[in-house]
């Protein structure tokens, strides 16, 4: 029974490590990553090719996540609550101010970016759907931060805060301050945080209980997105806001706007 159950955990290791590896992994760094031997990682990796989770290309030692896996990943997508509730809103609020949407769903370890339309430019600015946002670089991290319990948000303050680029911030007292300036407008940006050139403007989704659980947001390039945005977008991303959180249960005026 213990050998079994050690045999489904080292799968989903690999399903888990394969997925995170962008450009493919190797059985030899399989094998390192998980502490086992090549031999035991070949036969995991054969098995999970038959189903359809990793495939290996012809002319190539490494292995990537297969079409099942990527099936069963949207599957999950289009199954949330959230995804749904935000997927007409953000087609909208792209075609009141032509620009980037972005819903990002809060998770314990950053903000999921669960799904995005892109603007009318020519050029694709915006993220991609399965990036994890951190807290303290992007304004989808802070706006949900600003909005969760306190005990949240000290263990952000009290964690590790990854400098990004050199505007990130990574001071616990200077990011507390912030927190409380987006509580008091309900929006955030991070404009040149988690990469050089981009900003976000976010503003929280609240659920039933009146918890964050995600966020709706333009991207833009952070010289057409300003740290103080155009009042007409803060506006709509506001009314976004307002009206993805009556679709997750969220009932009364919201705490913002």
């Amino acid at each position: 029974m213990a050998e079994g159950l050690q045999s489904v955990i080292l799968t989903m290791q690999i399903v888990e490590h394969v997925a995170r590896t962008g450009k493919g992994v190797g059985v030899t760094s399989l094998a390192t990553a998980l502490g086992t031997s090549k031999s035991r990682i070949h036969r995991h990796l054969q098995t999970l090719v038959q189903q359809g989770y990793v495939f290996q290309h012809e002319d190539s030692e490494r292995y990537e996540i297969g079409h099942q896996l990527v099936s069963l990943g949207q599957a999950v997508l289009d199954n949330s609550g959230l995804v749904g509730a935000s997927r007409d809103s953000l087609l909208a609020l792209r075609d009141r101010i032509g620009r980037s949407a972005v819903a990002s769903q809060l998770t314990p370890e950053g903000m999921l970016v669960i799904a995005t339309v892109r603007g009318p430019s020519p050029i694709e600015i915006g993220v991609r759907v399965g990036s994890l946002l951190s807290f303290n670089g992007s304004a989808q991290g802070k706006v949900a931060a600003a909005f969760s319990s306190e005990a949240f948000q000290q263990r952000v303050l009290t964690g590790e805060l990854t400098a990004y680029t050199e505007h990130t911030i990574t001071d616990p007292e200077q990011l507390a301050a912030e927190f409380a300036e987006i509580r008091a407008r309900g929006w955030a940006t991070a404009p040149n945080q988690a990469a050089l050139g981009l900003n976000t403007l976010a503003s929280p989704i609240l659920d039933a209980s009146g918890a964050a659980c995600g966020t709706v947001g333009i991207v833009d390039l952070a010289q057409s997105l300003d740290a103080e945005p155009d009042p007409e977008h803060i506006a709509a991303v506001l009314d976004t806001a307002r009206r993805i959180s009556v679709l997750m249960g969220h009932s009364g005026a919201l705490p913002f706007g």
